[in-house]
């Protein structure tokens, strides 16, 4: 059953230290998961390729969401794609999960095997697309990244079904928050939606409606824009999410 808009979700967060495996998954990604309006179990389509399709890391993801009440189908793209009609494996899902990496890596990979006009289509078609970092970044036109190495840079040709820029790890990374404003500023990045750790983005259509946060405390989500070719800032107010 589709979300009845097409819906992303766009984080810096999204699981949690296990009690009973590595992970859990954290009120953000359930939130993902209900914003689908599955009727039922959920199927979640799990993409690590910003990371190389970790196999341990996808078997503790499936695990935890055994234990969250829903299923992990994972996609894997090395070496070969793990199915053979990856659109039907997409569109068979209620929610795409994107973990974090390399989004530079992840650009490329999924251009090459057609992944990105793939998403487009399961965005269209109400399968709610979400992540964590890299995982965030991918579905706007750009943002900072530590792709290239550990000094952050910019990318700018994300798969822009988003039409802003956006920031990730925006209180844990020193970096992160004036490189945002010097690209915004100088016209690099359009306005730019950022996220502290922890705390994510609701997207209906490119509307972003809501800012959600999944841990108590000062967690924020900011829109920087570009005022008389200076970055300004504007904090928004974010609602805390149940425990999952």
């Amino acid at each position: 059953m589709p979300a009845d808009a097409p819906t992303i979700v766009a984080t810096s967060g999204g699981w949690r230290r296990g009690v009973r495996g590595l992970l859990d998954a954290g009120p953000l990604l359930h939130h993902a998961v209900e914003l689908s309006g599955a009727a039922g179990r959920a199927r979640v389509c799990h993409l690590g390729t910003a990371g190389g399709d970790q196999r341990w890391f996808t078997a503790e993801a499936v695990d935890a969401g055994q234990r969250a009440g829903f299923d992990v189908a994972p996609l894997h793209l090395f070496p070969m794609p793990s199915v053979d009609d990856v659109s039907e494996h997409v569109l068979s899902c209620d929610v795409v999960w994107v973990e974090g990496g390399s989004v530079v890596n992840l650009l490329a990979v999924w251009r090459a095997h057609g992944l990105d006009a793939v998403l487009r289509r399961a965005w269209e078609a109400g399968v709610v697309l979400a992540g964590v970092s890299a995982g965030s970044i991918c579905w706007f036109r750009g943002g900072t990244t530590d792709s290239f190495g550990p000094e952050l840079r910019p990318v700018t040709d994300a798969l822009g079904l988003l039409p802003y820029g956006n920031g990730v790890h925006y209180d844990s990374e020193a970096g992160r928050r004036p490189l945002v404003h010097r690209l915004v500023a100088a016209g690099t990045l359009p306005e730019a939606h950022c996220t502290d750790d922890g705390v994510g983005l609701v997207y209906r259509g490119t509307r972003l409606v809501e800012a959600v946060r999944e841990v108590d405390g000062a967690a924020a989500a900011y829109v920087v824009r570009r005022e008389d070719g200076r970055a300004v800032e504007e904090r928004l107010p974010t609602r805390r999410l149940p425990l999952a």
